[in-house]
């Protein structure tokens, strides 16, 4: 089965950065958008970023544009988050997806997506 394992969370000073990776298995990588989104606590899943197919084009969400960069390589199955600048309000489980709808890049709605990854925790202190 279709497995995305997210990896490069962390606790992070404000102001600091991370990079969160996402390897994806038995998925034919090169075939789907990818995106990330994130939870924070008792809030609703929030779209971060999505990349198309081919790493050509790439969306954000405005809290997090100038900040953060997706990107991905195919050869390695593997999209990446480069985070930036990290805010406390950037606290959240941070997940990977496969975009499940035929969009490319892929959508900005978590119904969108057909595959996920476990999360990882992101924690930014003040």
């Amino acid at each position: 089965q279709v497995q995305l394992v997210e990896s490069g969370g962390g606790l992070v000073q404000a102001g600091g950065s991370l990079r969160l990776s996402c390897a994806a298995s038995r998925l034919t990588f090169s075939s789907y958008g990818m995106g990330w989104f994130r939870q924070a606590p008792g809030k609703e899943l929030e779209f971060v970023s999505t990349i198309s197919r081919s790493g050509g084009r790439t969306y954000y969400g405005d809290s997090v544009k100038g900040r953060f960069t997706i990107s991905r390589d195919n050869a390695k199955n593997t999209v990446y988050l480069q985070m930036n600048s990290l805010k406390p309000e950037d606290t959240a489980v941070y997940y990977c997806a496969a975009d499940g709808s035929g969009r490319d890049p892929g959508g900005r709605h978590p119904y969108e997506y057909r595959y996920w990854g476990q999360g990882t925790q992101v924690t930014v202190s003040s």
